[in-house]
Parts: C-alpha cells; sequence; structure tokens
C-alpha cells in the first residue's frame, strides 16, 4: 500500500509518518489487491487534531475521519473505524457469496460463519385505515415502523419515523 501524508497547520514528522503507515497499513490484508494508495490529511483546527483517511479500491471508495485533542489517538480511531468498515462490508459479502458483488476488492473467506437467521417471525392482522390513525397506532405500540393498509388507496403501506423530524411513508404497489 502506498502512502500519500499531507498536513495541514501541522508538520509532519518522520514519527508521525511511521506512526500513521504502522496502522493504516495494518487494513492492507484484507485487500486482495496490495497496489492501493491511501491519502491522509492531517489538520488541526484549534485544540483538535482531525485525521481524514481516503482509499479509492476498484469499486468502492473507503473514507473515515476522527478528531481528537491528541494525534495519535485520532490516528489509531481512524484506523479502528476503518477496521470496522471493512468487517461490515466483509460480512455482507460473505452473505451473498452467491451474487456478484461489489465487495469483491476484499479477501472473502467463505469459510467464516455468519449467523442470519431468523429468529422471530411475527403474524399481523392489517386493517384499513387513515395514515394519521397508523402514526398514532405506532405511536401508541412504542414502534418506529407500523404496516397498515391504506383506507384510500387499499396499498399496503409501512409508515415510519425519520431520524429528523415528521414521519415517512413507504406505499407497495
Amino acid at each position: 500500500m502506498k502512502f500519500n501524508i499531507h498536513g495541514k497547520n501541522i508538520e509532519v514528522t518522520d514519527a508521525i509518518k511511521g506512526y500513521v503507515e504502522s496502522k493504516i497499513g495494518r487494513i492492507e490484508k484484507y485487500f486482495k489487491d496490495t497496489d492501493l494508495t491511501a491519502t491522509i490529511n492531517l489538520r488541526v483546527r484549534g485544540k483538535e487534531q482531525i485525521v481524514e483517511v481516503t482509499i479509492p479500491a476498484s469499486k468502492m471508495v473507503l473514507r473515515a475521519e476522527e478528531k481528537n485533542v491528541d494525534l495519535y489517538a485520532a490516528i489509531d480511531l481512524v484506523s479502528d473505524k476503518l477496521e470496522r468498515q471493512i468487517r461490515k462490508n466483509k460480512t455482507k459479502a460473505r452473505k451473498n457469496l452467491k451474487q456478484t458483488i461489489v465487495f469483491n476488492d476484499f479477501d472473502v473467506d467463505a469459510s467464516e460463519d455468519v449467523d442470519d437467521t431468523i429468529v422471530k417471525r411475527k403474524v399481523i392482522d392489517t386493517k384499513p385505515m387513515s395514515e394519521e390513525e397508523a402514526i398514532l397506532q405506532m405511536e401508541l405500540i412504542g414502534h418506529d415502523f407500523f404496516l397498515f393498509k391504506n383506507d384510500k388507496t387499499g396499498a399496503f403501506c409501512v409508515v415510519y419515523k425519520r431520524k429528523d423530524t415528521g414521519y415517512g411513508i413507504l406505499e407497495a404497489k
């Protein structure tokens, strides 16, 4: 793996460069293609040290950014974040081994088992109701979503709580 390390408002010493290469270089074991270039930007804003890493692979781009008052701690955090992203994507790749997928950049070991069994199944009785009534029902049971049959269109819909304010509706055709 090649490294492009740049510093803004910070001098990139040999010690910092060596630490970055050792920490970020650990993720090289996850890739088949070792001819990757990691771009690392180190910045200082106030008391915060910011580390940003971008690694373009053939079918995807890994990117992580972390802030900390200690530069070495920020490098550790960004390295851990990249490893979590890679492990998450490898798990997705293993689940979909039967298909051609975008995660073929990773060295996927099919012997690692992934538990993808359904642990709970629920049968619900849907009745026609308005969107407002569905929102009320969802709030009453304390869930983030609710399946209902729209009384105006007759379609099955899911009302859900959005992360920002408000609600969303998914309607099946």
